[in-house]
């Protein structure tokens, strides 16, 4: 990653905040090279258990790498970040975090899946007996300072970014990002070696690794949200071998995601002989929730797609 800038992952912070310095500043145009701590911000690793995750403290986790100040941004402009590269850890871990993911009052217990897999080739992780994930590595949280003074949770996604978790922020991807102070301070962090759309049990692959971004700046965009475009297909290294589909119908969309997402935990279960909590915390690195139909009232229809290829 030959860039024109390097920020080392000292350089970080908990949450958003417009009165933190930056520690970089660029020109519209520049490539920076980007160090970053995994989401339990240091307090996991290769070697850890459940007993680590269970002392996990919350203040610190999804630290983001920066602020950078964009030479020229201002409220109004967009600030453009294309995922150029990616220099993978070689491990991560997945959780099941008691009180958080969509299915939390059926999942109480802690459980801990830590990954190894081959940096340089990025061979499918394995995942226990029979199950092995294709990785795609992308940034999980990437965002600008708020307008608002004081410091924000890192946790929610908002207008200007943050825990986006879109698995799609991977290389070739632009990501556009509403400014909202002066300079735009753009931190990023939460970095994922792979994860299924809806990240349903509230963790994905998390392994810590280098990105590497060109930065640019759109003026008087205006843009309400957050926008990107990719340069090609988004789902083929899951698409070889088909999928399982699960759906759930409903009035409410959330109880439909919690259908879906139910079934397909018991179809993996039974197919694999796993238990319902690793089958959990499997669809949630690999599959994906998406809401199939929204328009034919009273009842909306969400479905589950698992990959085939995920049990090969």
């Amino acid at each position: 990653m030959a860039c024109n800038h390097t920020i080392h992952k000292h350089a970080h912070h908990f949450g958003w905040d417009n009165s933190i310095d930056p520690v970089l500043s660029v020109s519209p145009g520049q490539t920076i090279e980007v160090e970053t701590i995994d989401a339990s911000g240091g307090q996991l690793n290769p070697r850890s258990t459940v007993d680590n995750l269970i002392g996990l403290s919350f203040d610190q986790v999804n630290p983001v790498t920066g602020p950078i100040f964009i030479e020229g941004a201002e409220p109004g402009d967009a600030v453009a970040i294309t995922f150029l590269d990616f220099k993978p850890s070689g491990w991560g871990w997945t959780a099941n975090i008691p009180g958080f993911g969509l299915l939390a009052d059926q999942f109480a217990d802690p459980a801990l899946h830590i990954w190894k897999y081959d940096p340089v080739a990025m061979k499918p992780a394995l995942y226990g007996p029979g199950g092995q994930v294709p990785l795609k590595p992308f940034v999980g949280t990437i965002g600008l300072a708020l307008a608002e003074p004081g410091a924000h949770s890192v946790v929610p996604p908002r207008r200007v970014g943050g825990n986006l978790d879109i698995r799609d922020n991977a290389v070739g991807t632009t990501l556009y990002l509403p400014v909202e102070v002066a300079g735009g301070l753009l931190s990023l962090g939460d970095t994922h070696a792979a994860q299924g759309d809806g990240e349903i049990c509230g963790t994905a692959i998390e392994s810590p690794m280098d990105v590497a971004i060109k930065v640019d700046l759109l003026k008087g965009t205006n843009y309400a949200f957050p926008r990107f475009e990719t340069q090609g297909p988004v789902t083929h290294h899951f698409d070889s071998k088909g999928y399982w589909a699960t759906t759930g119908i409903g009035e409410d969309l959330m109880q439909a995601s919690r259908d879906a997402v139910s079934a397909m935990v018991d179809l993996v279960s039974t197919e694999t002989g796993m238990t319902a909590l690793d089958a959990y915390m499997l669809c949630s690195v690999c599959g994906d929730l998406r809401i199939s139909e929204i328009v034919d009232m009273p009842n909306w229809t969400v479905s589950f797609y698992f990959p085939k290829v995920a049990l090969a």
